[in-house]
């Protein structure tokens, strides 16, 4: 097991790596002096309930934890408020109160929406990340939690921090493989923005983490996490330099909003838009074309698309990044590449720029 802290200003809070860490839990939670006069809220998908949820819930209940289990439907479908308020009602009969703690057991939609519900439940109650996504070894970090609105991804949300996140890579093993490289599109965006060098490691590790050998998998998530939990550090709640974790996003979130999220996963969409960042970076700051190259290689290695196959609005997509949460005064502001491993936040992009590189990356 690998462990690092995420140095927040509230409560710093533990990340544990390894496998079988969901065997471990209830030693875990005593470790954290969480008692078991608290009840627990398990809050998970249908597709990880029979998978994990259950042998979860009775391992707790052994352990002489009271808990509950809350299930919604897997996908983006369900990151609404209609389900949020379904959810809400499981906490209420179940009868959690201010000292409970509700434990989101999923991908990054069920994470964001058990957060979204323990920072709104009684006006906040404690949760615990249990990541079981490569995807969610970004989003279970940091305390970003949400829903989405028909106009836009993350509009309705809190920065709420978890207790702690506990990520059990032998839950990789069952993950099916489009799902698995959607997660590494968030895996190689750290190298991107931050490390070089972890950019080149995944490239040489790319046979043994497409088998989901632990030791690998342990290594690629830690320092994923280990660059994610840097940047919080410096900016809990995305006022400056944390906004460069959205390298990718706003062209992603453009497209998963004109396709109303059907089309591509999350991570598939952030692939083409690293893609159209790295080129935009090229037209904006001069970067040079290196840089686009061995971006579109290494998400093309790891098998993540660099341009869309099928055709979108590009007026679509550009009132979807108008609407995006880093538009200031009506500017687009994106983050570009100065090199691998270096970003900045740049604003007041010529939309014409921006119109020549959607049109590069979606079909006419």
């Amino acid at each position: 097991m690998k462990t690092l802290t995420v140095y927040v200003k509230d409560q710093p809070y533990p990340i544990y790596i390894g496998e079988g860490l969901l065997e471990q839990l209830p030693a875990l939670l005593r470790e954290y002096q969480i008692e078991t006069d608290r009840k627990l809220m398990i809050v998970t998908d249908s597709n990880l309930a029979p998978l994990y949820g259950e042998k979860l819930k009775n391992r707790l209940v052994r352990a002489g934890y009271a808990t509950g289990f809350a299930i919604m439907e897997a996908g983006e479908k369900s990151k609404n408020l209609h389900v949020f308020e379904q959810l809400v009602g499981e906490c209420l009969r179940f009868g959690l109160d201010r000292q409970s703690i509700i434990l989101a057991l999923g991908g990054g939609v069920v994470g964001d929406m058990a957060g979204f519900l323990a920072a709104s439940y009684m006006r906040g109650i404690p949760f615990i990340q249990l990541p079981t996504t490569l995807l969610a070894h970004d989003s279970s970090v940091g305390g970003k939690v949400a829903v989405n609105h028909p106009l836009g991804k993350n509009y309705i949300g809190a920065f709420h921090q978890p207790l702690m996140v506990v990520f059990d890579v032998r839950c990789l093993k069952t993950l099916p493989l489009r799902q698995w490289r959607s997660g590494m599109a968030e895996v190689i965006k750290h190298g991107f923005i931050w490390d070089e060098s972890f950019a080149k490691w995944l490239d040489d590790h790319r046979n043994e983490l497409f088998a989901v050998d632990s030791e690998a998998a342990v290594e690629a998530i830690y320092r994923g996490c280990e660059i994610k939990a840097a940047v919080v550090a410096q900016d809990e709640r995305e006022t400056g330099i944390r906004a460069i974790l959205n390298y990718g996003h706003t062209i992603g979130h453009a497209l998963e909003a004109v396709s109303r999220y059907q089309v591509y996963t999350h991570g598939e969409a952030v692939s083409i838009g690293m893609a159209g960042a790295a080129r935009l970076s090229a037209k904006v700051l001069g970067t040079g074309l290196d840089v686009v190259h061995y971006t579109e290689q290494l998400l093309e290695a790891f098998e993540l698309p660099v341009a869309s196959t099928r055709s979108w609005s590009v007026p679509a997509m550009l009132d979807a990044m108008k609407r995006d949460k880093k538009v200031k005064q009506d500017k687009y502001v994106f983050v570009l590449a100065k090199a691998l491993g270096e970003v900045k936040i740049v604003s007041d992009i010529p939309e014409t720029e921006i119109r020549d590189v959607l049109g590069e990356l979606v079909p006419n």
